[in-house]
């Protein structure tokens, strides 16, 4: 299955010569790259051109849950005909346990486990046996 942009947007300033640079430093192998642009500049969107070019399947990754989510529907918006999957830690809340021997305490481990994002999660993980490729955002 190939990739396709279901949107009409086009590449404005120097997003078409990022989208180039980026795509070549792929084919030649390059390990690392980074594209830089302050909010709102279509970093996401210069991302899509470059996976749509590639026509591989792509792992996003966010340092945070809200803007995994952000970059999850976006991603679904440019990609319609493909399936964009969202991956996160489905705690809302973990505490390790842990042992302070000043005082002899033992902090028993707690956690609070989100069902929606443990299914997302799920069918992320799940969907990595199937052969269609599929960007997935993640995060932490």
């Amino acid at each position: 299955m190939s990739f396709r942009l279901g949107i009409d947007y086009t590449p404005k300033g120097d997003q078409g010569e990022a989208i180039d640079q980026l795509v070549r430093g792929v084919l030649q192998g390059e390990q690392h790259q980074v594209l830089l642009g302050v909010t709102g500049s279509g970093k996401t969107f210069t991302m899509g051109k470059v996976i749509e070019a590639l026509e591989r399947p792509a792992l996003i990754m966010a340092h945070n849950k809200i803007l995994a989510a952000q970059l999850y529907q976006e991603f679904k918006n440019f990609f319609p005909h493909n399936a964009v999957e969202y991956f996160v830690s489905y705690y809302d809340y973990y505490q390790p346990e842990a042992y302070v021997p000043t005082s002899d305490l033992y902090i028993e481990k707690e956690a609070t486990v989100n069902e929606e994002l443990d299914k997302l999660s799920a069918q992320s993980r799940a969907s990595t046996a199937w052969a269609r490729p599929r960007p997935t955002t993640a995060c932490c």
